[in-house]
């Protein structure tokens, strides 16, 4: 059906404007949830729909529909914003072809499996606490994306993801713990035992309760608490809208040596569940390197903000649904270390594990600041963990924080379907308790 959809929308476009792309999306997704023990829904969510962008009289044009049987509307709409629409500062993809390999021959569980197993998981956090309310939650997903353009360009892909989601709510009195794990698999199956054991670790770890005061400490970040506070905030500052905003504080840093050396930030667009062989635009993805060693190397671009800029698209335009692109990251990734996280908990004489942030937190993105409260955190003395601390809050900026790195791990791990991180060591962060 994809196919000539997507090649009328063009025929029609071509003769009425100078240029035009036919982004055309299908997914569907199966959310499988368990809420407080119980199993609490399962539906299934279908999205098809075009999204059409074209060039006439040297302005941009943009409309998208999931009716697909009125197309010269579409058109027609796309036309009418171009009259009031920007102006077309850069061209659309042109001569790349890329067609879909071969399907993975991977099968994703049934949906009686998956209720199956989320059963099982409630089942064996409740034997090792049964005050532990329970919720689990699974999406099997699947995307087909195809684009088309008149400048020659003709790619599709598609994608299958498996997430699965295990949470914890225990209550005592006044005090509230929340905890989670997770995994996401493409072609593969869920790793639920791991994502169990991990869960059950993180209440063990927390039965003590322990508290620090306020000062100056080492703070290791898990890879968890680290893509969510310090992953987004380079995602953010090197993306190249901010850089043309004059928003991002590396904006004028190319060549600069700003961290420790020990540092590197690139994304891999062929690693991981996310991988994709080209953007929502129609241009290839590439392996790019934007922070190598401490020094910061590029940024990353859609075709707007490049062509507003004077440089090539990446190939890291992308889009929410069926909206127009933007600069995104496929995943991003930081190097390892050499030290297993094991030893750089062993080294602390007395400092904090960021396990789990509420919310990103954020006090100023732009300037590479973070401040975050604990969800969930571990007081380590002379390199053990002793136990939980509460009302706890980490701040800092990227730009010490990573001038005084003590260490990374020498092991990474897939945080979601869009970031390989080490854990992180800093010598000192800010630390306010409250007691």
């Amino acid at each position: 059906m994809s196919d000539s959809t997507v090649d009328q929308i063009l025929k029609l476009a071509r003769q009425r404007a100078d240029a035009a792309e036919v982004y055309y999306l299908s997914s569907q997704d199966t959310p499988i949830e368990f809420e407080n023990n119980r199993l609490k829904s399962l539906q299934t969510k279908a999205l098809r729909g075009v999204a059409l962008r074209l060039i006439h009289k040297g302005k941009i044009g943009f409309a998208s529909a999931t009716d697909l049987t009125r197309l010269e509307d579409l058109v027609d709409a796309a036309l009418q914003t171009a009259e009031i629409g920007d102006p077309a500062e850069f061209e659309l993809a042109s001569n790349f072809h890329f067609a879909n390999p071969q399907p993975s021959s991977y099968t994703p569980p049934s949906t009686q499996e998956l209720v199956e197993t989320g059963k099982n998981l409630v089942d064996r956090v409740r034997e090792y606490n049964p005050d532990i309310l329970v919720d689990v939650s699974f999406h099997v997903r699947s995307d087909s994306v195809k684009i088309a353009t008149t400048q020659n360009v003709c790619a599709e892909r598609s994608s299958q993801i498996l997430s699965g989601t295990i949470a914890g709510n225990l209550v005592r009195g006044e005090d509230f713990m929340q905890a989670y794990s997770y995994d996401v698999a493409r072609d593969r199956p869920l790793d639920t035992e791991s994502i169990l054991q991990q869960l059950i670790e993180k209440y063990r770890l927390a039965e003590n309760p322990a508290s620090i005061a306020s000062g100056s400490y080492p703070v290791l970040f898990t890879p968890n608490s680290a893509a969510s506070t310090l992953g987004g905030l380079f995602d953010t500052i090197l993306s190249g809208q901010a850089v043309v905003q004059k928003a991002s504080p590396l904006a004028d840093k190319i060549g600069e040596t700003l961290f420790d050396e020990r540092f590197s930030f690139f994304e891999d667009p062929t690693l991981g569940p996310s991988a994709c062989p080209f953007d929502d635009e129609g241009t290839p993805t590439s392996r790019k390197v934007f922070i190598d060693k401490g020094t910061v190397t590029g940024f990353y671009w859609d075709r707007r903000w490049a062509a507003r800029a004077g440089v090539k698209s990446t190939g890291n335009g992308f889009r929410g649904g069926l909206s127009r692109p933007g600069p995104d990251l496929t995943n991003f990734c930081i190097s390892p270390g050499q030290t297993s996280t094991a030893e750089l908990i062993a080294s602390m004489d007395e400092g904090l594990i960021v396990e789990q942030v509420l919310g990103a937190g954020q006090s100023n993105q732009l300037a590479g600041e973070f401040s975050v409260n604990l969800a969930l955190g571990y007081k380590v003395e002379k390199g053990k963990i002793v136990g939980r601390v509460k009302n706890t809050m980490v701040a800092g900026s990227i730009f010490e924080a990573f001038k005084n790195l003590a260490d990374l791990s020498s092991e990474c791990t897939w945080v979601g379907g869009g970031a390989y991180l080490p854990s992180m060591l800093f010598q000192q962060l800010g630390v306010a308790a409250r007691q």
